[in-house]
């Protein structure tokens, strides 16, 4: 690392309030996601279901990710940053509020269609958030700036799990789906109305706290670089990005990453349950330990970056997460639950790592890249179901862990040509060559 590299400021003068508030976004989108992924295995109990069935809870909420991040980047692009963070506030405020009506209905339709709406408010506020803390300060410590802001995503990730261990999930029936199906529909009813009301609970507080942020940023000025409009070309800037090989690839690696933590951490209290017998109760204190090993690890990961380039920090990672997997697999026990604990560490730095990556040197294209780099996400719905299928069709979930395998063999890959990818970049755009050094990019963040 230069000299030169290591004066640079994290943040411009003034914008340390703003940068504490958009970071809030980054705990409270952290906290939905991991309270939902806890719903899989509260649904498979409430109303029987398969590993598949309860797959369309991933399936809704990161579905609704890829719709809405696209329109999200149009509405800043045209708007602003701060506008988007103010409509994605909205719609996950209207999402938490819908699950009350679904706990009356107890219709597990209304619970998606709840979980679609609060999802796409997610998308849209990832959307504006990370390319918005990028620009929050120097382009040379941007990777550092987002990691950083991204470490207090776990945090809110532990908090949701705490949240549905102690509403959600200790309030579950205990009864098996042997059990339910022999009771009088009278009884079943009175059970799930009970259960259901529970899951209702965590998501109707958490959306009166919101509407105190929605509030808030209302009222606070935002920095000039999240206002930074410019003309909408749809065409030209799909055609730029389609030609930048670090971004494309950086979409590829950003949708099997997030397939990959999404599947891992949805099945996580299942496979607890399997190999230690013990409850959804009990098993998600494994899960909430996941969490803060991921958390601790991207602290980590953040001050490493200061000496070591992301994309050999992003490689080492994959590969390590890769081998943990196997053991996943082939171990059992708590062999298995520790490696699977483990796998949290090592995914800690990768979503940050590679949107940094990939939105690098875009310049008037960075909030159409940076959507794309959301809609991503999509791999939390696509690979978190093909997960549950071979689950279902094996009987074994620690078998449906060679999925997640295969996403992180896909990273460790990306890392391994993110510098020839990135050389190619420049030499498509010429002039960006200036903004994009070779030496500069590997050791930025």
């Amino acid at each position: 690392m230069t000299t030169a590299t290591k004066k640079e400021s994290l943040l411009r003068t003034g914008n340390i309030w703003p940068f504490i508030l958009i970071t809030s976004l980054f705990f409270l989108w952290g906290l939905a996601n991991n309270m939902t992924d806890t719903l899989l295995a509260a649904f498979k109990r409430i109303m029987s279901m398969s590993d598949f069935q309860t797959s369309w809870i991933q399936m809704a909420f990161y579905g609704a990710y890829f719709c809405l991040a696209l329109p999200a980047a149009i509405m800043i692009k045209k708007y602003t940053y701060k506008t988007g963070i103010l409509v994605g506030l909205g719609l996950f405020i209207l999402g938490s509020l819908l699950f009350y009506p679904a706990s009356i209905t107890m219709a597990y339709g209304h619970f998606l269609i709840a979980l679609y709406v609060l999802a796409g408010g997610l998308s849209i506020l990832e959307t504006a958030a990370n390319p918005y803390i990028v620009a929050m300060g120097p382009e040379e410590t941007g990777t550092r700036r987002l990691n950083l802001a991204q470490s207090f995503n776990p945090i809110g990730s532990i908090m949701g799990v705490l949240l549905s261990k102690i509403f959600i999930l200790s309030e579950l029936n205990l009864s098996s789906a042997e059990e339910r199906a022999t009771m009088d529909q009278e009884q079943l009813k009175a059970i799930q109305s009970e259960e259901l009301t529970a899951v209702m609970g965590p998501y109707v507080g958490v959306a009166v706290f919101l509407m105190v942020i929605w509030l808030a940023v209302k009222f606070t000025n935002m920095p000039k670089a999240s206002d930074a409009g410019g003309k909408l070309d749809l065409l030209p800037t799909f055609r730029r990005l389609v030609k930048t090989p670090h971004y494309v690839w950086a979409v590829v690696a950003q949708f099997f990453y997030v397939g990959a933590q999404i599947g891992i951490w949805s099945y996580t209290i299942r496979y607890v349950m399997q190999e230690v017998q013990l409850n959804e109760d009990g098993a998600s204190s494994y899960y909430m330990a996941a969490l803060i090993l991921f958390m601790v690890s991207r602290f980590i990961f953040t001050a490493l970056m200061r000496y070591v380039s992301p994309r050999i920090l992003l490689l080492l990672s994959a590969v390590a997460a890769a081998v943990c997997t196997l053991i996943v697999i082939y171990g059992s026990g708590f062999l298995g639950v520790y490696a699977l604990i483990a796998i949290s560490g090592f995914m800690s730095l990768m979503f940050p790592t590679i949107y940094g990556m990939g939105i690098r040197g875009l310049g008037d294209d960075t909030k159409i890249g940076g959507s794309g780099l959301i809609m991503a996400i999509l791999g939390g719905a696509v690979i978190t179901s093909a997960q549950g299928y071979v689950s279902d069709v094996t009987q074994d979930i620690s078998q449906a862990f060679y999925v997640p395998f295969v996403c992180f063999v896909v990273v460790a890959i990306y890392a391994a040509v993110s510098g020839k990818l990135e050389r190619n970049s420049i030499n498509r755009t010429g002039g960006e060559a200036e903004a994009l050094p070779s030496g500069t990019y590997q050791k930025v963040g």
